[in-house]
């Protein structure tokens, strides 16, 4: 019978849930390019000078694993993205060992049709894979970061799939992050569990693309005495997050977090609604159109479009990085609850925190000096309380 490995202090755990999805899959291939030197560090704000000696976990010491209930390998899913322009051509085939060990680190989540486990086994087996995955690995501590797509809103008393996951990672003794609008660790029935377990915890629903740019134009608006009168939106988008989309349930869930950042910009939320078409052909690509109708000096009335193209997992893929690195490190010094300063980073953030993006990120960099602050590690590990 082999020995355990020995726990590094190097190693960190970045367990996905949807872990073979496109954010997945660009998140793990992109870490193991630009730990080799292919590519820079683009997108990650983790790597720009204001977060340098902050004890961050360095890119080169994550090891990824996940659970997912698809079955398609991570190097056949990165050589699919690359033909459709969402990998460069030959990073497949460059990072083929990282993402074959990714995914032999890949675990079968659930509940799968036909399960007649209660929801507390249902938690202990999921948390049981992270547990084994700490454990096999050697990692110091692990972070949960759910990638999977959106679920619809939750009726009645029930966990949906993300509050399983979300309650497993607390179970294992792992930070959380949800980087969906699904329900997560927001469900009534988790907030003690979440209050109690002295882990951080981060989310939710990444901003990416749309919401972040009316988190830059909302301020704008209020800051210079502008009325807006109607905030309108389209998004045209396929892959995964097309098809889950289409579902209304799931598209409310989405649409909550961007009116969200509009309510609190500027204090009102104008006529106008998003709508969320899924068009197959785009694949991993999307286009999000705004029309925004405001009053100037002496009721002027003037419109402002914006249109946004852009492939969101590349988006998102070094966001998933920044979170996992950043969570981590607040694990290691004993910071637990709600990490309000990542609000940066999402649509709907937990905590009391700005929604203009420019003070979110003076938050981000005073979190990181105050990580700076910490010089010995508190010695929180991934294992399971």
């Amino acid at each position: 019978m082999s020995a355990e490995p020995s726990v590094s202090p190097s190693r960190v755990g970045v367990w996905l849930i949807g872990a073979r999805g496109s954010v997945a899959t660009t998140a793990v291939a992109g870490c193991a390019a630009v730990t080799a030197g292919l590519h820079p560090p683009t997108g990650m704000v983790t790597e720009t000078p204001a977060f340098a000696d902050c004890c961050l976990p360095p890119l080169s010491s994550l090891v990824f694993g996940g659970h997912d209930v698809v079955d398609c390998p991570l190097p056949k899913r990165a050589e699919a993205l690359a033909a459709g322009g969402v990998l460069p051509p030959g990073i497949p085939s460059a990072v083929r060992a990282e993402l074959a060990a990714a995914d032999g680190e890949i675990r079968l989540g659930g509940p799968q049709p036909g399960d007649t486990r209660d929801e507390n086994e249902l938690i202990e087996a999921l948390a049981s894979d992270i547990r084994d995955f700490v454990r096999r690995c050697g990692l110091a501590r692990a972070v949960v970061v759910n990638v999977a797509s959106t679920e619809p809103m939750p009726a009645g008393s029930a966990l949906p799939a993300s509050s399983l996951y979300a309650a497993a990672a607390l179970r294992a003794g792992c930070p959380y992050v949800n980087f969906t609008p699904s329900t997560g660790l927001h469900h009534p029935s988790l907030e003690s569990a979440a209050a109690s377990s002295g882990l951080p915890y981060a989310g939710r629903d990444g901003k990416t693309g749309q919401t972040l740019l009316r988190s830059v134009l909302g301020p704008m608006f209020a800051q210079r005495a502008l009325t807006v009168r109607a905030w309108s939106g389209t998004n045209l988008l396929g892959g995964g997050d097309g098809a889950a989309l289409a579902d209304p349930g799931a598209a409310a869930a989405k649409n909550a977090g961007k009116e969200r950042v509009l309510a609190d910009t500027l204090g009102t939320v104008p006529e106008g609604e998003v709508h969320i078409d899924d068009v197959p052909a785009l694949g991993d690509w999307k286009t999000a159109w705004d029309h925004i109708a405001f009053d100037g000096f002496l009721g002027t009335r003037m419109i402002l479009q914006t249109t946004w193209q852009g492939c969101d997992s590349s988006l998102a893929a070094p966001l998933i990085l920044d979170l996992a690195r950043l969570t981590a490190r607040a694990h290691e010094v004993g910071l637990s609850g709600p990490l309000s300063e990542l609000g940066f980073y999402f649509k709907d953030p937990v905590g009391e925190g700005p929604a203009a993006l420019g003070e979110q990120y003076a938050e981000l960099v005073g979190f990181a000096e105050r990580l700076r602050g910490f010089r010995e590690p508190h010695g929180n590990s991934g294992e399971g309380r």
